[in-house]
């Protein structure tokens, strides 16, 4: 079995204004940290329209393609654009993170990593948020629970804002449990541990400002991977933003590349345990250059050991 490291230049076509933490050059940092490893490398595919239909209105997918302009940027949110490229990109992502979840269901692939942006964690049903558009990792839960047919899939958010778009896309959907760990108070200012989903099926694992390894690592052994052992994934997905790091200039965790590695490979051995080592994780957050080509490399090293 190997890792699927799934990507495609369209990754780089969505732009930002000048200045905005989630721009082109976070893969152009990215991808040559990923380079030379033992990976089965993958390009994302396009989503059909029926896989954002997923989690997302029709009405919304047709405002988004509506806004979408041919040149300059479309402003939806305060901090979220959309640009010539933009729609190809997160298409790709979607239909990357769905071909992730193909090839390890399918047993073409242990473990897989989607190399590509925008983030996806904060859009929720019907609002785009946070330089999100589309609940990537949400619309690829819903993918094997409907069409493959699987009747627990876990969601893992370790990025360092809250995953409220993942949330609110799972909120009612018993199949899943969604647990992400972030850094409160925070943007977007959800997250609390009283946020438990309509069927107990949610997990908040708010941290203080400054919180660094020590703290992270406990509070996933006493809270986070009792939680999936006793709800048996058989699929484990992982929104894998990086921008707990300690240097990352967008929060105040003090996580280090070791910090995400750790957390991986544990993931890793509760998803061998108990779904034959499934598991997907797409990048979210991540935004000082060196801090996330580290960060993920060291991600991806974790997958790979998986295989030996």
């Amino acid at each position: 079995m190997t890792t699927a490291l799934i990507h495609h230049e369209d990754g780089f076509k969505h732009l930002m204004p000048p200045g905005h933490p989630e721009r082109v050059a976070r893969l152009e940092a990215l991808m040559p940290a990923l380079e030379g490893k033992n990976v089965t490398r993958v390009e994302a595919p396009f989503c059909t329209p029926e896989d954002i239909l997923l989690c997302h209105p029709q009405a919304y997918v047709d405002a988004i393609n509506k806004a979408a302009p041919e040149e300059g940027f479309v402003q939806l949110d305060g901090d979220t654009y959309l640009s010539p490229g933009t729609l190809d990109c997160v298409h790709r992502a979607v239909g990357g993170t769905i071909k992730g979840v193909d090839m390890v269901l399918g047993g073409e692939a242990r473990n897989a990593f989607v190399a590509m942006r925008p983030p996806g964690h904060h859009a929720e049903t019907a609002t785009p948020m946070g330089f999100c558009i589309y609940g990537v990792v949400a619309i690829a839960a819903k993918h094997a629970l409907q069409r493959h047919g699987l009747n627990r899939v876990a969601v893992v958010d370790f990025d360092v804002h809250h995953g409220n778009g993942t949330q609110d896309l799972l909120w009612s959907e018993a199949r899943t449990l969604f647990v992400s760990s972030h850094q409160s108070p925070l943007w977007p200012g959800s997250g609390a541990p009283s946020e438990r989903g309509a069927h107990d099926n949610v997990l908040n694992i708010p941290l203080a400002p400054g919180t660094g390894g020590a703290l992270f690592r406990q509070e996933y052994e006493g809270q986070v991977f009792p939680a999936l052992n006793a709800f048996r994934p058989e699929l484990i997905l992982v929104s894998a933003g990086f921008d707990a790091h300690v240097d990352d200039p967008l929060a105040n965790l003090a996580l280090v590349e070791e910090d995400f590695a750790w957390v991986t490979r544990k993931l890793c051995e509760i998803a061998s345990e108990h779904c034959e080592g499934r598991l997907v994780s797409y990048l979210e957050g991540g935004y000082d250059l060196d801090a996330l080509a580290a960060s993920g490399a060291a991600h991806l090293d974790e997958l790979i050991a998986r295989n030996g």
